[in-house]
């Protein structure tokens, strides 16, 4: 029974993404007052990014990301959010997904107020976009459906969206940010190469190490994890009482050998995540101290 309550609370928690939802109700409660409630050219005016107006109104260079010109614009926009930011939201974490969105965004911005200083700026694309890219650069081998109906590997979307924002600006008669969306591009690329604003390295990230495809478009094989690295995370957790996250995906890795130890250890793991060393009883120790000792054995005589 409990190991049942485990797995349904491990699996609902891991579909929670808070950051791209609140971006979703964001830019769908914008789009509601400028339809219902607010002219659109006063909103515009308002919250969107216009280089005659900056730097006296410095907000649009993040409130311009919430408007959109219209229905199908915010569609397409958060249709691609939500396919792409829910699994690196999950492979990351809420707060590190959310400054690299918003850097994205304002990376679109700056580009936009260099290289295009006689129009306004409205849309998420900047930050989509650096979305789009990180996900390509993370799973460069998935499937996904360019135009919603050719196949191709993320990594190339990737390129394909880089040649139509050059050929769109080729087009004189363009009213599409593409300097934004190169922009957000650039931004995320620098973000992912040179650590994150919150001071983290962030090229871990993009590691070959593939995350449990949680339903995006499509599987990717898991790394099989040697026995010295689970090892390490329960040792360092027994020795230190860490209260920093300890990667319990480490000692589910191979549930095939044990998938009952594996959920145990996953949620003393997230016990001392949660709560520290201390707050373990003496039978979840006893669990830590087994099973490490289990894993010493047989790094040895692997190794042997």
């Amino acid at each position: 029974m409990i190991n049942e309550t485990y797995e349904v609370e491990t699996e609902s928690t891991q579909r929670h993404y808070p950051a791209v939802k609140w971006l979703l109700a964001l830019n769908i409660a914008v789009f509601t007052a400028q339809v219902a409630f607010i002219e659109p050219e006063r909103l515009f005016g308002l919250l969107g990014l216009s280089p005659e107006n900056f730097p006296a109104a410095w907000w649009t260079i993040v409130t311009y990301m919430f408007v959109h010109v219209g229905p199908l614009h915010l569609a397409l926009n958060m249709a691609t959010l939500w396919m792409f930011g829910s699994r690196l939201e999950s492979a990351w974490n809420t707060k590190s997904f959310a400054y690299f969105y918003l850097w994205c965004g304002i990376g679109g911005a700056i580009a936009h107020l260099l290289f295009a200083r006689d129009v306004s700026l409205v849309g998420a694309s900047a930050g989509v976009s650096g979305v789009l890219m990180a996900y390509g650069l993370r799973w460069p081998e998935d499937r996904v459906y360019l135009f919603g109906f050719i196949p191709t590997k993320s990594r190339w979307l990737v390129l394909w969206m880089i040649a139509i924002n050059i050929a769109i600006g080729i087009s004189p008669q363009t009213q599409i940010g593409w300097k934004a969306h190169l922009g957000g591009l650039a931004f995320g690329w620098l973000f992912l190469h040179a650590g994150s604003l919150t001071g983290n390295d962030v090229r871990r990230w993009v590691a070959s190490i593939p995350d449990e495809p949680d339903g995006m478009p499509s599987a990717v094989p898991k790394t099989r994890i040697s026995t010295r690295e689970k090892m390490a995370d329960i040792d360092d957790a027994i020795a230190h009482g860490s209260t920093s996250r300890v990667n319990a995906e480490r000692v589910n890795a191979e549930v095939d050998e044990d998938s009952l130890r594996a959920r145990l250890i996953d949620r003393v793991l997230d016990k001392i995540s949660n709560g520290g060393l201390g707050s373990l009883t003496r039978e979840e120790r006893a669990i830590l101290d087994d099973t490490s000792r289990k894993l010493r054995r047989g790094d040895n005589s692997s190794h042997s």
